[in-house]
């Protein structure tokens, strides 16, 4: 990668930590006329536009950075992510829940995906599966030891939220 993509995606990562957004996303527009293929310089720019609450105009550049190499594992978390976010945000649930299923089939052990994915799963009416993922995530995250006292409980629970027991 050249010195001025990565000269630039620095400049887009700083002005968007600084609260520059309008900023962020002229650099990003301008570098991604410059690099089309560039996988990163796509999720910046993608970033750029959903930092602005601009969802629709982030998807295409979402999409193209999942379609290329050269992105970081970090990088693709924070990819299916923000396009699954975005979608979900938009009202396109299917779409948000395949990005999102993607992303935690890539990568099992990224929370932040599982929680999005529970949000998507709301959406698209599975309330068993939203709640029992949400369950598995708290039981999986927490370090609040009385939490994790009922971890018996609440794992059996998340297996089934449906479970009654008779005397």
């Amino acid at each position: 990668m050249s010195e001025s993509v990565e000269t630039g995606i620095e400049r887009i990562v700083q002005a968007r930590k600084e609260g520059r957004l309008e900023d962020a996303l002229r650099e990003a527009l301008e570098l991604s006329d410059k690099y089309p293929d560039d996988a990163r310089v796509a999720y910046q720019t993608g970033w750029a536009h959903d930092s602005l609450g601009k969802e629709s105009a982030a998807v295409p550049f979402y999409s193209r950075a999942l379609s290329l190499p050269g992105l970081s594992k970090v990088e693709r978390h924070g990819v299916f992510l923000g396009l699954g976010s975005t979608y979900r945000t938009l009202g396109r649930y299917e779409e948000s829940l395949e990005t999102l299923r993607r992303g935690v089939a890539e990568f099992p052990d990224y929370a932040p995906l599982k929680a999005f994915l529970a949000m998507t799963l709301y959406n698209c009416g599975e309330h068993k599966e939203a709640v029992s993922s949400l369950l598995n995530l708290v039981l999986d995250t927490t370090d609040d030891e009385e939490v994790k006292s009922y971890s018996r409980a609440i794992a059996l629970y998340a297996r089934d939220l449906d479970q009654v027991w008779a005397d």
